[in-house]
């Protein structure tokens, strides 16, 4: 049975609660609404669908694991935040994954760990994926389950903006998150073995969303 106390810590870090300021970022879904790609429950499925498959969030699952099996060593963390922060493919993507991380760290330090600290002192920005299995992975947290309840937490951010962009209602927002359980469940699955070689990504319309929001008009997002 998995440790109460290590799954509250995932379930408090992971919270819409816990201020990383993830509210602030759409991950291009602001201008993929805008141009019409993104209109009511099955377009934004399909979207986060191949973000989530093909996109930053299998890029992030695989990254989040070998920052859980490091185990606290910083040389291979710094290696892992390099890589993390160089597969960013535009400034806002960048702003927005280490905008949350280094915010995830400061706040992590409730719970008197310094590793993050110690790591953003060696190795500058630290991206989300790699602060948040980086922590879980000292804690004795499982890694199985710290991968998909990041990948849950990351889809239900997504689905916040998109309920409030598009609009659409609450209700539907949580029938596309019902949908995407079998798709965050099999890629946690699927990224169990995967190698740093494996890291790449296919999903070129989310990266271009990215970068035109740099320069859309209105925004109420920062990415």
């Amino acid at each position: 049975m998995a440790d109460p106390a290590a799954t509250l810590r995932l379930l408090a870090w992971l919270s819409p609660a816990f201020p990383t300021g993830g509210y602030a970022y759409s991950h291009g879904l602001e201008f993929a609404i805008d141009a019409g790609d993104i209109s009511d429950e099955d377009s934004l499925f399909n979207w986060l669908s191949d973000v989530l498959q093909h996109g930053a969030g299998r890029t992030d699952a695989i990254l989040a694991r070998h920052a859980h099996r490091a185990q606290g060593s910083l040389k291979p963390l710094a290696a892992l935040v390099e890589l993390a922060n160089a597969a960013q493919p535009s400034r806002e993507r960048h702003a927005e994954s280490t905008g949350q991380g280094n915010a995830f760290a400061t706040a992590a330090r409730a719970w008197n760990n310094t590793l993050l600290r110690e790591l953003a002192d060696r190795a500058g920005d630290l991206p989300y994926c790699v602060a948040v299995g980086a922590l879980a992975g000292i804690s004795g947290i499982d890694e199985d389950l710290s991968v998909a309840a990041l990948l849950q937490a990351q889809a239900a951010n997504l689905i916040s903006a998109a309920v409030r962009l598009v609009p659409l209602g609450q209700t539907t927002g949580l029938a596309v998150l019902a949908r995407l359980e079998p798709v965050i469940a099999t890629l946690a699955h699927e990224t169990s073995g995967a190698t740093l070689e494996d890291i790449g990504g296919f999903c070129f319309r989310s990266d271009i969303a990215s970068m035109r929001h740099e320069t859309q008009y209105t925004r109420l997002f920062r990415s």
